[in-house]
């Protein structure tokens, strides 16, 4: 399967006016989002814990997290975002996409929006 992105807007949650915009790979393997760490304490985005993490490589790994609002595709929703390297691309992780009833159609390789938010 291609690449899928995503433009895609992080913001603080108390102060949505500061915010930091890319294009964001949309990573169905991967739980949680993922930004800079630079670009996240810009908007000042504080860390609130740390995880281990599973990498592609089989390798764990802990990162820190933060909290933050995550806007694309005209819609809101909020959750982790893993401070990363600063080489690191910008990921979208599955959580935020599920939260807001978005899939990736493996056949186009293009989001498409879920009929309903499954609730069951």
């Amino acid at each position: 399967m291609g690449l899928t992105k995503v433009t895609t807007k992080l913001s603080h949650p108390a102060t949505p006016q500061q915010s930091y915009e890319a294009l964001f790979l949309v990573d169905t393997g991967a739980t949680d989002s993922l930004a800079p760490a630079e670009e996240l304490r810009k908007i000042g985005v504080c860390e609130e814990g740390r995880t281990a993490y599973e990498l592609a490589d089989g390798q764990v790994k802990q990162y820190a997290y933060g909290l933050v609002r995550i806007e694309f595709m005209g819609e809101v929703t909020a959750g982790r975002v893993i401070f990363a390297e600063a080489e690191a691309e910008p990921a979208l992780g599955v959580t935020a996409l599920e939260s807001v009833g978005i899939m990736v159609d493996p056949a186009s390789k293009t989001l498409k929006r879920l009929p309903a938010i499954l609730l069951k």
